[in-house]
């Protein structure tokens, strides 16, 4: 139901600020200096608004909502929910701190949009949300190590990494039509079926909705683009995704017949965005290697080195989503698997990883060999 109230709003939503875009002459902005972009179309980077729209209104409404219910007089077609009414006020302050860092994460998006801001200025603004989910919410990663450090520190600073990683993921995957919007459904997905497993409902219906939300923008986005999402848009996507991944509970509670997964059952996040953690890792350092900043953009991406070894636009979309999905069945898997099933699955995306690096670096790069002839 989530999935289709998200989709619901970001499909007219996408539709309205695509023409209003146009009218207002919102396209895509110029490259910064030493940024190397694709050749400039007429098209609108506001699709954002939509997403964050899909996302926040539900969100909002619910959090005013649940804020206002009383458990002593709720209307009779209420009453089951008054054992989880508790709970779910319990959520208010999170539900409440995350909209805020999405709606400030989104106007920094809308700015860098607009006008592009230096890259470092915006890297130190996108690690104050993981800041804050860890310090303040206990959202963090790697909570076993608490015992051994002396503390939460190491935990608050690999939760700190892993958003700013994953933010910056999804932001730097945002380079070709339809690529980023549709690794955020299929890793949404993944973790939504998670979450269900689990029980947990508060992150499962904010995972519902990053689906539904993109999947609407994606009519659009789907190639040829109509409509880009910006970094209004794969900024937010990014973030929800790092949250989502740190709320998720991995290790499932034993059930009759089912021990519950060991500690490798955290690695599941890892998995499930591995495609876009390669790009982001291998861009990188392609980048550093050649004495560039890794944050000033150029065509050097994952989907674009695919490209050029003579896969089409939507052909080099549809393996990658392939690959995501591959990647993000495996990490789910790995939530209720024995120990060798874990090591397999581990295997098996190592393998499939190494695969495409070989492939990519030991193919010839057709662009290349047509300029040079």
């Amino acid at each position: 139901m989530l999935i289709g109230a998200g989709l619901l709003i970001s499909l007219p939503t996408t539709w309205v600020v695509l023409r209003l875009s146009h009218r207002a002459g919102a396209f895509d902005s110029a490259p910064i200096e030493g940024q190397v972009k694709a050749a400039s179309r007429r098209i609108p980077n506001t699709g954002g608004i939509a997403i964050v729209m899909g996302v926040l209104l539900p969100m909002i409404c619910a959090a005013v909502g649940f804020g206002l219910l009383d458990a002593e007089s709720l209307p009779s077609v209420l009453e089951p929910m008054g054992a989880y009414l508790p709970g779910l006020k319990s959520q208010l302050p999170l539900g409440w701190t995350l909209i805020g860092c999405l709606l400030g994460l989104h106007v920094l998006g809308l700015i860098d949009d607009r006008r592009p801001m230096g890259p470092w200025l915006k890297l130190v603004i996108m690690l104050v949300p993981g800041l804050i989910f860890a310090v303040f919410f206990d959202t963090r990663l790697m909570t076993l190590l608490d015992g051994y450090v002396g503390g939460p520190w190491l935990s608050i600073l690999i939760t700190v990494l892993w958003f700013t990683a994953i933010i910056n993921a999804m932001n730097f995957i945002d380079n070709m039509d339809g690529l980023s919007g549709g690794i955020a459904v299929i890793a949404g997905t993944m973790l939504l079926i998670a979450t269900l497993l689990n029980g947990q409902w508060f992150v499962a219906a904010i995972c519902a909705l990053l689906v539904g939300s993109v999947l609407g923008f994606l009519v659009f986005n789907f190639p040829p683009a109509k409509i880009f999402m910006g970094d209004s848009g794969s900024l937010i996507i990014g973030l929800l995704l790092a949250f989502l991944t740190v709320r998720t509970t991995y290790t499932p509670i034993e059930e009759a017949g089912h021990a519950p997964s060991g500690w490798y059952a955290v690695l599941m996040p890892l998995v499930i965005l591995a495609v876009p953690l390669y790009d982001f890792v291998s861009v990188t350092l392609i980048r550093i290697s050649q004495g560039k900043s890794p944050f000033v953009g150029d065509m050097q991406h994952f989907s674009h080195r695919m490209r050029d070894r003579g896969l089409g636009a939507r052909s080099t979309i549809l393996v990658i989503y392939a690959l995501t999905l591959a990647t993000g069945i495996s990490g789910l898997l790995m939530t209720r698997a024995l120990p060798w099933q874990a090591i397999m699955l581990g295997v098996q995306v190592l393998a499939l990883i190494g695969a495409i690096a070989l492939f990519e670096y030991r193919s010839p790069n057709k662009r290349m060999d047509t300029s040079d002839g």
